[in-house]
């Protein structure tokens, strides 16, 4: 074994620890900033979000938290921040393809999140102004979010 190998994985699980950190530390200030976003509508999707994650295929599970913006008539984006194990957080961003409908949004949308988390997942969901569900499938995961709006102090 080389000597230096451990040093590097070190250092490696160290700069990874602060980048999660420094990504988290983002996502919180803007969810904090974000109490003020309310609903316009009964099927309005922007704003703060919060429930679980569950896959269907091996039982992992995890808090939640998603914060949406419009960024046109038929697309959102999605910022969402998840536990794993109650100790692990993850952070990715995903464009949604959304439309319109009775009482709620019918939305689509696809993100990779590289080759150790699963690869490239296919969401598809429905909200409105007080409920998020959705769907999601890998070629080795599939599951579904529940999220509702949070509470003002949260």
């Amino acid at each position: 074994m080389n000597p230096s190998t451990p040093k590097r994985c070190s250092k490696f699980i160290i700069l990874s620890g602060l980048a999660l950190m420094c990504g988290c530390s983002s996502f919180d200030r803007d969810w904090k900033a974000a109490t003020t976003i309310k609903p316009e509508s009964p099927t309005d999707m922007t704003g703060r979000w919060q429930g679980t994650w569950a896959s269907d295929a091996n039982g992992h599970n995890g808090g939640l938290r998603c914060l949406i913006t419009r960024k046109g008539d038929n697309t959102y984006h999605a910022r969402y921040a998840a536990t794993y194990w109650s100790i692990f957080h993850f952070g990715y961003d995903m464009d949604l393809a959304a439309e319109q409908q009775v009482d709620s949004v019918h939305f689509k949308g696809e993100a990779d999140l590289g080759s150790m988390a699963g690869g490239l997942y296919h969401y598809d969901g429905h909200a409105n102004a007080a409920d998020f569900t959705s769907t999601y499938q890998s070629e080795s995961d599939r599951g579904r979010f529940t999220m509702k709006r949070p509470s003002e102090e949260k």
